[in-house]
């Protein structure tokens, strides 16, 4: 974590806190993993708010206080911060990560899982960690989670990463298999028309964006696998895509059409990308996800669409779309990589190939 320099700044009108680490790509990889940090192209630069547990973070000095009133809340809130995480919760927490890493988990699960034990951790924070039982499970569920209506997704996430900690690496009294689950969400998947589609393809002017969202919906990929793609998996002569270490660590073949192919060939020839066919501001290192999802927010702007569409839905869309022209659900599911068929049947409740055959009997009233 070396090798890099923050500075008080202001950017847009707003007191910031600049940092730069030109030669430290780690440093830039771990920095872009903040929620409050953003990137500057004037400033060449990442910047995050003016705060004091940034200040406190990235070494800059606390504003001294002009009242004692003022020098007990900058205490009460920077006492707040420093404790934010105890030396007992960051020592299980490094070593929970360490097993995750050690099983091959995926870096996107493995922050999902540590942010989720750490939020019931710090609930606990008053009691040893050995000494959490089924009853401190419960009183959290209850007292924190369906008091602030979080999702059963989050609830979930919650408990795999309960479960692993316990069972796996603090071994203690807690007994996860007698703590119940949520119900599952029955869900359907958001879909786009196909104009809808289109109409945010054209809407989208960046030759690299327009690309990359066409991809993710002319493939169905997932934005990580799109991110993940390298010049070498497209087998042109073949309209054939690999797609690597896709969802459940499995590479899958991927069919990919003429149309897509000179899309990505036009591309190519622009930007020549080093490692990654889609690469950001650092040549070699694949694009930001949260850029690519803000890239997708505003096609969706600009198209006029009053859909809150995310990039998933694309490839939602791309499902829904391949069932209603009669294409097989088995090869749909191998396509999309799917562990169980049960996962893509849910297209069927959705698809109007076989509902616009239904007549309603107010029609011939």
């Amino acid at each position: 974590m070396a090798n890099w320099e923050a500075k008080l700044i202001v950017h847009r009108e707003e007191k910031r806190i600049g940092i730069k680490a030109d030669d430290n790509p780690y440093m830039n990889g771990e920095i872009r993993k903040f929620n409050d940090a953003r990137w500057s192209k004037t400033l060449r630069c990442w910047h995050v708010p003016d705060t004091p547990f940034n200040r406190l973070r990235w070494n800059i000095e606390l504003e001294e206080p002009e009242s004692d009133e003022e020098i007990e809340l900058q205490k009460k809130k920077t006492n707040e911060r420093s404790n934010f995480v105890s030396q007992e919760i960051q020592k299980y927490l490094k070593d929970f990560r360490y097993y995750l890493k050690s099983m091959r988990y995926g870096e996107n699960t493995i922050d999902v899982y540590s942010n989720a034990l750490l939020s019931f951790l710090k609930f606990n924070s008053e009691k040893p960690i050995k000494e959490l039982n089924n009853d401190d499970i419960i009183i959290y569920v209850n007292e924190y989670i369906v008091k602030k209506k979080l999702s059963i997704s989050y609830h979930n996430q919650v408990f795999n990463a309960i479960k692993i900690f316990f069972e796996k690496v603090c071994k203690s009294k807690i007994e996860t298999e007698k703590v119940f689950r949520p119900r599952k969400e029955k869900k359907l998947p958001n879909v786009l028309s196909k104009i809808e589609v289109k109409t945010i393809l054209e809407r989208t002017i960046n030759n690299k964006h327009r690309t990359m969202l066409s991809l993710t919906y002319a493939c169905g990929l997932r934005s990580g696998e799109v991110l993940s793609l390298k010049p070498k998996d497209i087998d042109s002569e073949r309209n054939l895509m690999i797609v690597r270490q896709g969802k459940g660590k499995k590479d899958r073949v991927v069919p990919i059409g003429d149309k897509m192919i000179e899309l990505l060939r036009v591309y190519y020839i622009q930007y020549q990308p080093k490692e990654y066919m889609f690469e950001g501001v650092t040549p070699g290192e694949r694009y930001d996800e949260r850029s690519f999802q803000e890239v997708m927010k505003q096609a969706v702007k600009r198209s006029g669409i009053n859909k809150p569409a995310t990039l998933h839905w694309l490839r939602h869309s791309y499902a829904t779309h391949l069932l209603e022209e009669g294409t097989d659900l088995r090869y749909i599911q191998e396509i999309l990589g799917h562990k169980s068929s049960r996962t893509t049947e849910i297209y069927t409740h959705v698809s109007n190939r076989n509902l616009k055959a239904i007549k309603s009997p107010f029609d011939s009233l």
